[in-house]
């Protein structure tokens, strides 16, 4: 197989795949696959016909619609990095929901400020969480809480049981009602858009955390930052933000209960290191006649 890899060439997945007996060459040399990490402005207006599969080095694919619409009725087929930062996007879930329970923002000069850790929490206290989009990361998320004893729903769209989940339900105003925490790992579609807004936000329990790891727009913003100022949420966890990067004049920025980081729940190293297996292992799954591990859906836009 040849690939070339755009929109700047890098050396680790590059070496991985030539280990392999894959060919690097540039786009003007006939790929046969193309490996594409960059936006939307970055991928080419038109791809040699020699090209069959382009495989994402990251799992959100939203921002690439247009690009999909444009190559696939060529027979262009796409896979994202689906799967691959499971395990690194779930620690840093388990990172941000302990960092809010535990206060850890607002740590001060004083010592044993007992009035500022009134309202500490732990996450074996018998608590309810709600992971909203059980996919792998979901399921990763699952093992790693093992240890807390949580009572974990799953919430997908088939209804179909993840394993180590309590249950397994779609998607219903019992979900909002019924949990302490909500974790956002659902992709982001027209359908999932602002599904933490004012009105579910008014649904969840006073003293509710809302996670969010998966796509900013994901939250409604304005909604969210004052159901944090009014009390009615306990607190929030942001690796992702709309707008992204959030403005340095938030107000969430300031809020002891908010814990944000710039989205690294996944780091770039972690992405090099993995995504030429993963691309290699799609290309054979390809040429066998088989759907690619982490096949786009080009029209449901994941």
């Amino acid at each position: 197989m040849k690939f070339a890899y755009l929109p700047k060439p890098k050396d680790e997945p590059i070496a991985d795949l030539e280990a392999n007996g894959h060919e690097h060459v540039a786009l003007e040399d006939n790929p046969d696959m193309v490996i594409f990490g960059g936006g939307p402005k970055d991928f080419p207006d038109e791809l040699p016909e020699s090209v069959k599969v382009v495989q994402i080095v990251y799992a959100g694919v939203e921002n690439l619609q247009d690009v999909f619409a444009t190559h696939a009725k060529h027979g262009v087929r796409f896979a994202n990095a689906g799967g691959l930062y499971d395990d690194t996007v779930a620690e840093s879930t388990l990172a941000l929901l302990l960092a809010i329970e535990h206060r850890l923002k607002a740590v001060r000069p004083e010592w044993n400020n007992t009035q500022l850790f009134a309202e500490k929490q732990y996450l074996f206290d018998d608590k309810k969480l709600a992971l909203i989009g059980a996919g792998g990361i979901g399921k990763t998320l699952i093992r790693f809480l093992a240890p807390f004893g949580m009572d974990i729903t799953a919430v997908n769209r088939s209804g179909n049981p993840v394993e180590g989940a309590n249950r397994t339900v779609t998607l219903t105003d019992e979900v909002w009602a019924d949990n302490d925490y909500f974790v956002l790992l659902a992709p982001l579609t027209d359908a999932t858009r602002h599904m933490v807004n004012a009105d579910t936000l008014g649904k969840m329990k006073d003293g509710a955390v809302v996670v969010n790891v998966g796509r900013g727009p994901l939250v409604d913003t304005q909604a969210l930052t004052q159901s944090l100022l009014n009390g009615h949420l306990r607190g929030a966890g942001l690796d992702v933000t709309e707008p992204e990067p959030l403005p340095a004049d938030h107000p969430l920025w300031g809020l002891d209960n908010c814990v944000i980081t710039p989205h690294t729940a996944n780091i770039p190293r972690f992405m090099m290191r993995r995504i030429g297996g993963l691309a290699a292992r799609n290309w054979e799954l390809f040429a066998a006649g088989e759907t690619m591990a982490t096949e786009v859906d080009v029209e449901a836009g994941y």
